[in-house]
C-alpha cells in the first residue's frame, strides 16, 4: 500500500494537474475571425495532452479557410502586362506551435493567423522575357453572324489565352478549356459527328484547337495527341485540323524548348488568331517523358 501511495505522489509531481486555455481566437484582417474551442482536441485519457490526430483535422479545415490562390501575371487586350498577385497559405508549423503555446499558457488568447506567401507561377519578369520572340502565328476565319458558334470560339480562345507551358510540360486542350456546358456560357452550335453535321453544346471550338495546332506545329513542340475530323473542315487546309471533344478526342503537345512558351489567342472581327512566343534564349532540348 505504501508503494502505491508513493507512486501516486510521484505521478502527481511528475504530471501535476493544471488548467489549460479552452478557447483560441485566430484573426486575419482580410479573412475574418475563427473561434476554436480546444476541448474536443484534448486527449481523453489525459487532459494535459492534446489529441494531435484531431488537431490534423482542424489544420485541414483552417488550410481550406485561409488558402488564397495566387494570380498569374497576364497580357491584357491592349498588350500590357498586368502584374501578378501572390497568394497565401496557412503556415502549418507555426499554427501548431501557437496551439501548443496557447493551450499550455492557461490563458485564452487572440492570435493572428500564421500565413506564408504562395508565389504566382507566372510573374511579370517571366512574361517580359518570353514575349521577346514570336515563334509562329496562325489565323483562321469564321462568320460572326453565327452568334452561337462565335460565342463558343470566343470562350475557348479566352481559355487558352495567356497559357504558359514550361520546359518539358504537357499541354492538354481539354484540361485548359474545361468542360463545355451551358453553365459556363457555351451554346448549341453545329458539330461533325461520324461524318455528319449535328448540333451540340460548344460547337465551333474545334476551330480554336485547329488554329492552335497550326500555330504550335514547330520543331520545338512535340504533338502528343491529335485527331482529324471525320470529314474536311473549311477553316484550315486539308489534313491540318485537330478535333476535340470533352468525352473524346483531345489535342495535346509537349514543350521541348529549354524556355517556357506563351500562347496568345484571340477571336474577334471574324478572325481566330493564335501566336506562340518564347525567350530569345530559347533552344531545343530533349524533355524527359513523365
Amino acid at each position: 500500500m505504501r508503494v502505491i501511495v508513493l507512486l501516486l505522489i510521484f505521478l502527481f509531481l511528475l504530471f501535476p494537474h493544471t488548467s489549460h486555455a479552452a478557447v483560441m481566437e485566430f484573426y486575419d484582417e482580410q479573412d475574418g475571425t475563427w473561434l476554436i474551442d480546444l476541448k474536443p482536441y484534448i486527449l481523453e485519457v489525459d487532459e494535459a495532452l492534446l489529441n494531435w490526430n484531431h488537431i490534423q483535422d482542424l489544420t485541414k479545415h483552417m488550410q481550406q479557410q485561409v488558402f488564397k490562390e495566387p494570380e498569374n501575371a497576364y497580357i491584357d487586350d491592349n498588350g500590357e502586362i498586368v502584374k501578378e498577385k501572390p497568394g497565401s497559405a496557412l503556415d502549418v508549423n507555426k499554427f501548431h506551435d501557437l496551439i501548443n503555446e496557447a493551450y499550455y499558457s492557461e490563458v485564452n488568447k487572440r492570435l493572428h493567423v500564421p500565413k506564408q506567401t504562395v508565389p504566382a507561377r507566372v510573374n511579370e519578369a517571366l512574361l517580359k522575357e518570353i514575349k521577346e520572340q514570336q515563334l509562329n502565328r496562325f489565323t483562321t476565319r469564321f462568320r460572326e453572324g453565327n452568334v452561337e458558334r462565335t460565342r463558343n470560339i470566343e470562350l475557348a480562345a479566352a481559355a487558352i489565352n495567356n497559357t504558359v507551358i514550361f520546359p518539358g510540360e504537357h499541354f492538354s486542350f481539354n484540361e485548359i478549356v474545361g468542360e463545355r456546358t451551358r453553365e459556363r456560357g457555351y451554346l448549341p452550335a453545329p458539330v461533325i459527328v461520324k461524318g455528319e453535321f449535328s448540333e451540340d453544346i460548344g460547337g465551333g471550338i474545334c476551330q480554336v484547337s485547329s488554329t492552335l495546332f497550326n500555330a504550335v506545329d514547330l520543331q520545338g513542340i512535340e504533338i502528343t495527341e491529335r485527331y482529324a475530323h471525320s470529314r474536311e473542315v473549311p477553316y484550315v487546309p486539308k489534313g491540318r485540323d485537330a478535333t476535340v471533344s470533352w468525352w473524346g478526342p483531345d489535342f495535346a503537345f509537349r514543350n521541348k524548348y529549354n524556355q517556357p512558351v506563351l500562347i496568345q489567342a484571340a477571336a474577334k472581327e471574324g478572325e481566330m488568331t493564335v501566336a506562340i512566343y518564347t525567350s530569345n534564349d530559347a533552344s531545343l532540348f530533349q524533355a524527359k517523358s513523365p
